[in-house]
């Protein structure tokens, strides 16, 4: 589906049609030339036969798959590489998979599909959609893409390639750029199959590995992650090909699954350590925090470790995070060459993967575990709409990270076919002279401090330490170099100089003890890097042995352990830290008992001591507008920090936060809801109700008018009637309600004794709309009896509380 999208964009594009074949240019020299080839069917096996200048039996250009598999499985993605060993490099290339025994005239002849990583240095070729090429010519040592297995049934698949150097083109059928996969056979029933060749390679290798963080705001801007982006400490080792740590198509372990839901190595570092008999070398780095920083700012993390002829492979795995379950890494990367020898070096792009243990499709998801358990594999752009990586053509995710394997070192013989181009027999680890000063001019430092101490006290290799201090940095676009500097060193007394002019080389790891329970022997061994200038004879020692206790109770309630692993990293980068080493159970008390040996150890380690390096801020930037366009608001302003501090925390607030003030904003009138309708005025006839409503807030600052706050609508109860005698009865029904009247007032009269009174007036209106008002009636006087001596006849007046809810 993949190569479908991208076909088709391919045909929407003049631009890449423009590129149409840089290798078609390449090939113009030729008898036959290429205007005169069809495009059409058939094409893309014509490109594959063009006649030209070819060199057969070199070994400076290679296809590999990842893994060296001599089978694939239907459906799994390979990662494909083409390369040139320097100085070797080319200009173009060809790359395409066909069913064996076809010529590629067809379609169907084709076989798979690629994928597509670096759209900067690969794409579909314009008329030929299923093969890849360069995006640009120009000079290049590797190009990396995923091919996709075809379906079950499909038989052998040749993958082929023909390099374009100048106006030589190398290809043929078979060789370094033809690599041949068969199907693997259906009643295998496990992960994803990788053949792995013995290792006919002599004594050992100790390499560097260094990952690169390129997993940015920059480089991935969709939803990513500004707070908590980060890489968590890697974790991996070095190991057989009976030994599989992870692998695309197979099932994450829990170790695995720590890591790529937590960013835990623990469980992961101990299911490597239980298999100490397939391990050589346990890989660790530190976490990354941010996820990507310059590293004039801080060191890419690294570790190193050590092959052997039997432990050839290498895996390691670094959560994305935050992230579901999303990784990159290495799976069973084979260091041991055909040719006997121990790879130079080995640079790998990485995109994501998925551990098939949380269903999250956003950098952020809740936790959803994925039931049942999926299998490890690659993220794509096509995943999930609302995925971080979609693309809705099916383009290619960009890499989010590099790591880089480099040889440092061998001991022992060699037994390579092919002489190396690096000989790190003799040059193992040695110091490189830095050039002259390449300080910019607008990074002004101070002088640098003297060396610091020694961080190792014995003839084990530490390091020294010595730092200046960026005064200024007059362009932020120049990046200032470090302001610290590192150089190895030994204890007092352990010099190289010391008894001889011999340059030695590190001393290699010591070797397994020589007995599993009580008390045996190790050795460790380094070589002569250079000779004395007089021709003396070197006699600084070259190997070294001591007494290693393993298990130091071989009775039968007594645990077997494995040896204690090297010793971490320091924990602090200046002054004091710890460092910690561990072992694990190789074999529980054969009596059931419980294993009481410890399995980790710490000591304190001594760094160089710590010197603050003060912050340099760039000037407060302008205010920002109010964050409301009337009222009370607030307002904020940045500065920015102009060199990072390499040791202790920059503690100077990035941004100040102040209140601010506008004019007043327009409040509108506020009245309470309509009262009910009043009775009719009239009992007969025409007549009219009314209603009313209260202000309850005054309108200010220019807000809207209150409205009208009194309604009147007409009202009819019936008609009044004109007959006499219906007129006699009405009168006789206002008078008896007039004597009703007199009768009450004469009862208020013996309630008021010499009074006669009119009745209560209503209540008034509250004096307030909420919280505590008042209202008042009153009763007033109609008829005072002059034979009256009593002092009650006077006016009445009555309150009471109202709206006593709170405002």
């Amino acid at each position: 589906m993949r190569l479908s999208a991208a076909s088709l964009r391919l045909s929407r594009s003049p631009a890449l049609l423009a590129l149409a074949l840089p290798l078609a240019a390449a090939l113009a020299f030729s008898d036959e030339t290429l205007d005169k080839v069809p495009k059409s069917e058939g094409y893309c096996s014509r490109i594959l036969r063009v006649q030209g200048t070819r060199r057969e039996g070199y070994t400076e250009f290679s296809l590999r798959v990842e893994g060296d598999p001599d089978f694939y499985k239907p459906g799994t993605s390979y990662r494909v590489t083409l390369s040139a060993a320097p100085p070797s490099y080319f200009r173009g290339f060809t790359l395409i998979a066909l069913k064996e025994n076809r010529e590629g005239d067809k379609e169907e002849d084709h076989a798979g599909t690629f994928q597509i990583i670096d759209e900067e240095e690969t794409q579909f070729m314009s008329n030929c959609p299923v093969a890849v090429t360069e995006s640009t010519p120009r000079r290049r040592t590797r190009i990396q893409v995923f091919w996709i297995a075809p379906p079950a049934g499909t038989g052998c698949v040749i993958l082929k390639a023909s390099i374009v150097q100048k106006r030589i083109i190398y290809f043929q059928d078979e060789g370094s750029l033809t690599k041949k996969l068969c199907e693997q056979d259906s009643t295998f029933d496990g992960v994803t199959d990788k053949p792995i060749l013995d290792c006919c390679a002599c004594g050992t290798a100790k390499y560097r590995l260094t990952f690169y963080g390129n997993w940015s705001e920059k480089t991935h801007p969709k939803d990513y992650p500004r707070r908590a982006n980060h890489w968590s400490a890697i974790i991996g080792g070095s190991h057989s090909k009976n030994y599989v740590l992870w692998e695309y198509g197979g099932y994450a372990s829990e170790g695995v699954k720590q890591v790529a839901e937590l960013g835990s190595p623990v469980k992961m570092e101990e299911e490597i350590r239980q298999q100490s008999d397939e391990v050589l070398t346990v890989i660790k780095a530190k976490a990354q925090w941010p996820a990507w920083q310059p590293l004039n700012v801080r060191a890419a993390p690294s570790a190193e470790f050590s092959v052997d002829r039997t432990r050839h492979l290498m895996s390691f795995l670094t959560m994305m995070g935050p992230s579901p379950d999303w990784n990159v890494g290495l799976s069973a990367e084979d260091l041991c060459t055909k040719e006997c020898g121990w790879v130079q070096k080995v640079v790998q792009d990485l995109i994501p993967w998925d551990a098939g243990t949380d269903s999250g499709v956003t950098y952020e998801s809740p936790n959803k575990p994925t039931i049942p358990q999926e299998k490890i594999r690659p993220l794509t752009s096509l995943d999930h709409p609302q995925s971080p990586f979609y693309d809705p053509e099916g383009g290619s995710i960009t890499q989010v990270a590099r790591v880089v394997i480099e040889r440092i070192a061998r001991k022992g013989e060699q037994c390579s076919i092919v002489p190396d181009n690096v000989d790190d027999i003799v040059a193992d680890l040695a110091p490189e002279e830095k050039d002259e000063d390449d300080t910019p001019e607008t990074c002004i430092y101070s002088n640098w401090s003297p060396w610091s101490a020694c961080s190792s006290s014995t003839c084990d290799k530490g390091k020294r330490m010595r730092q200046r201090m960026l005064k200024a940095q007059l362009d932020l676009s120049v990046p200032c170099p470090d302001t610290q500097d590192f150089q190895p060193c030994t204890g007092p007394g352990c010099s190289d100089e010391d008894g001889s002019t011999c340059t030695m080389s590190e001393w290699i790891t010591w070797s397994p003890c020589s007995i599993s329970c009580g008390t045996g022997m190790r050795s460790r061994e380094r070589y002569v890097k250079q000779f004395p200038e007089d021709g003396s004879v070197c006699t600084l020692p070259t190997e070294e042995t001591e007494k290693c206790t393993v298990n130091e109770e071989c009775s039968p309630s007594s645990c077997l352990m494995t040896e204690w692993g090297e010793w971490d990293e320091c924990s602090a980068t200046c002054g004091m830290g710890m460092k910690k080493r561990h072992r694990m159970v190789k074999m529980s008390p054969a009596d059931g008992s419980m294993c009481k040996a410890e399995t980790s150890q710490a000591e304190k380690c001594m760094m160089p001591e710590c010197h603050t390096i003060p912050c340099l801020l760039s000037p407060w930037s302008e205010w920002s507008d109010c964050s409301v366009t009337c009222g009370k608001g607030m307002r904020t302003r940045q500065r920015m920090l102009k060199s990072l501090a390499e040791l202790g925390d920059c503690n100077e607030a990035l941004e100040q936060v102040e209140k601010c003030m506008l004019p007043e904003c327009p409040i509108d009138c506020e009245l309470t809801e309509w009262s009910q309708w009043s009775e009719c005025n009239k009992s007969c006839g025409k007549g009219h109700m009314i209603r009313t409503r209260m202000i309850q807030m005054e309108p200010q600052f220019g807000g809207a008018p209150c409205p009208e706050t009194v309604q009147r609508k007409k009202c009819r109860i019936r008609k009044c009637l004109r007959n006499p005698s219906i007129q006699k009865l009405r009168w006789r029904e206002a008078r008896e309600s007039r004597r009703s009247e007199q009768l009450r007032e004469e009862s208020d009269g013996d309630q008021f004794p010499g009074c006669r009174m009119r009745p209560w007036t209503a209540w008034s209106e509250c004096t307030k709309l909420c919280g505590g008002g008042i209202q008042e009636r009153y009763m007033t006087v109609k008829k005072r009896f002059k034979s009256s001596q009593f002092t009650s006849c006077k006016d009445k007046k009555e309150i009471r509380a109202c709206h006593v809810h709170p405002c």
